[in-house]
């Protein structure tokens, strides 16, 4: 599995992913548990969707 999420990618999951999972916690909607999602693929740096697409933001090819 080849990493195809750039660092600024990353972040951004990152940011997002974890601010939804807060906001689950903390009494928001049940859908906002699809944070773990980004927040999954940013640890393993690899994002299912990208490829169907033809899309990569990893600009160093590892």
């Amino acid at each position: 599995m080849k990493k195809n999420i750039g660092a600024l990618d990353r972040n951004i999951r990152i940011v997002v992913g974890a601010l939804l999972i807060l906001w689950a916690v903390f009494g928001g909607p049940g859908w906002a548990w699809i944070g773990i999602v980004p927040l999954a693929t940013a640890l393993i740096g690899f994002c299912p969707i990208y490829p169907l697409i033809g899309m990569s933001t990893n600009k160093s090819g590892s």
